[in-house]
C-alpha cells in the first residue's frame, strides 16, 4: 500500500512539474501551428500609412512594409498573423508582448533604442514638406512662424518641435497622417510634414489636389527597422538572418525599389 502511494505521488509530481514547466515559457505569441507546421509570429501594425501599410477595399492589410515581412517570414521558415493596433498603441503592445514585433514604417532612433530592439534597417525615407502651390513656405526654415501638421510621435513631429518647440501650439498632431494632410487642405494648417512615401503616395492618387512638396536637407535620412521587445534576441536573431537573405536574394530591393545596407 505505501509503495502504491509512493508510486501516485511521483507520478503526481512529475504530472505537476510537466504543467509548471509549461506555464512558464515566454511570454512572445510565438507559437506552433496545431498540425506541427510553421511557427507563427503575430505582428502589429498601423494601417493607416499608404503606400507602406494600408487596408485594401476588401478589409486586407496590404503595402510595401507587408511585402517585406512576407518575404522576411517566407525567408525565416514561419508565418504571421497582422493586428492593425494603430500607432500609438503600437508601442505597448510590443513592450506587453500583445505582438511579437512591429512593422509600421518605425524610424530606428536612438530614443526608441532605450526601449525597444530593432532589427537592421530594411527601409530608408526622408521627411517631405507638403504645402499648398501658392504657398510662401520654400524650405524647413521658412516653417517657423507658421502652423504645421503632423502625425503625433513621429519623427516628423520630432523634426517641427526641435524647429517650433516641443510645446509649440503651432503644431497640429494628428493621429494619423491622412488627417496631419487634411489639417493642411481644410486651412487648420499652412504645412503638413510627413515621410516621402507616404506624401508621395497622397500626391499620386491626388493628382488635381494644388499641392507641392518640399525636399530640405535640413531632414535627416531615416532607415526603418522591425520593432521587437526589449531583450527578445530569439526573435531579434530570427527576423535579423531572414531580412539577410531577402537582401542577399535581391527580394528586398526588388520590393522597396532600392538597396538598403
Amino acid at each position: 500500500m505505501k509503495a502504491g502511494l509512493r508510486l501516485f505521488s511521483f507520478i503526481f509530481l512529475i504530472v505537476g512539474l510537466s504543467f509548471l514547466l509549461f506555464g512558464c515559457g515566454s511570454d512572445s505569441n510565438a507559437e506552433q501551428d496545431g498540425d506541427g507546421g510553421k511557427q507563427k509570429l503575430v505582428v502589429g501594425t498601423d494601417a493607416t500609412y499608404a503606400p507602406m501599410e494600408y487596408m485594401d477595399s476588401d478589409g486586407n492589410i496590404v503595402g510595401i512594409d507587408i511585402d517585406v515581412v512576407d518575404a522576411i517570414a517566407e525567408a525565416a521558415g514561419v508565418e504571421v498573423e497582422y493586428k492593425n493596433i494603430g500607432w500609438e498603441p503600437l508601442f505597448p503592445a510590443v513592450e506587453n508582448g500583445e505582438v511579437d514585433f512591429a512593422v509600421s514604417s518605425i524610424t530606428i532612433t536612438e530614443e526608441r533604442k532605450e526601449s525597444f530592439d530593432f532589427t537592421d534597417p530594411y527601409y530608408f525615407a526622408n521627411q517631405l514638406i507638403l504645402t499648398k502651390e501658392d504657398s510662401d513656405i520654400k524650405s524647413y526654415a521658412d516653417l517657423e512662424g507658421k502652423e504645421v501638421s503632423v502625425q503625433i510621435n513621429t519623427t516628423g513631429h520630432v523634426a517641427i518641435q526641435d524647429l517650433l518647440g516641443k510645446t509649440s501650439s503651432d503644431i497640429v498632431a494628428t493621429e494619423t497622417m491622412p488627417l496631419a494632410i487634411n489639417e493642411m487642405l481644410n486651412g487648420n494648417a499652412d504645412a503638413a510634414v510627413g515621410d516621402n512615401s507616404t506624401v508621395n503616395e497622397y500626391i499620386k492618387n491626388n493628382p488635381d489636389t494644388e499641392l507641392t512638396t518640399i525636399e530640405d536637407d535640413s531632414f535627416e535620412k531615416e532607415y526603418y527597422g522591425l520593432m521587437v521587445k526589449k531583450g527578445n534576441t530569439e526573435i531579434l536573431e530570427l527576423l535579423n538572418e531572414a531580412i539577410q537573405k531577402v537582401k542577399d536574394s535581391g527580394e528586398l530591393e526588388e520590393i522597396t525599389g532600392f538597396a538598403v545596407e
